[in-house]
């Protein structure tokens, strides 16, 4: 319901509403009501303009004899993701940059809601990456990050010590 139109007329009023409709009144203010189009205006005029090559759609499936349809070859071309970290007095965020074959660039951020240190942020960026690729099916990825201690850590070329730091190893 429109609220002018209730104020308009409702023929008595009380409290807050009552004081709008006296300093409303001050005004040669008309109510008029929006005209509609129904839902099916629209319908019976493209009912009326039919398309001159309309085809019916075949519901019939053409090939019986396929059991199994494959992805294109492109996709399991390599992709390429960049990620970053940042842990400071501030606050802690994340990056993660993925890289279609076309070029696109699908930029990702977070806020970390936790104290950490940077290796920490470096590590749920890689993390973060990760899983967004394996929702989009990636099968093949790059993986580039300006922390060489962190890859080290990855490929599993350089020994994690410091505690905080066993669970991402």
């Amino acid at each position: 319901m429109d609220s002018i139109k209730y104020i308009f007329e409702k023929p008595s009023l009380s409290g807050r509403i009552a004081k709008w409709q006296v300093l409303l009144s001050e005004y040669d203010i008309v109510y008029v009501t929006k005209k509609t189009m129904k839902g099916s205006a629209v319908a019976d005029h493209l009912a009326a303009q039919p398309v001159a090559d309309y085809e019916l759609m075949r519901i019939d499936f053409p090939d019986e004899n396929i059991f199994l349809v494959e992805k294109n070859a492109r996709d399991h071309e390599t992709r390429t993701m960049l990620f970053d970290g940042a842990s400071n007095e501030l606050g802690h965020g994340i990056g993660v940059v993925l890289i279609s074959l076309e070029g696109k660039v699908f930029p990702l951020t977070a806020k970390l809601c936790f104290e950490c240190t940077h290796n920490i942020a470096e590590y749920e960026a890689c993390i973060m990456g990760l899983q967004v690729a394996c929702n989009m099916s990636i099968k093949k990825l790059k993986v580039l990050d300006d922390s060489i201690l962190v890859i080290h850590q990855v490929k599993e070329e350089w020994e994690t010590r410091d505690a905080k730091l066993v669970p991402y190893s």
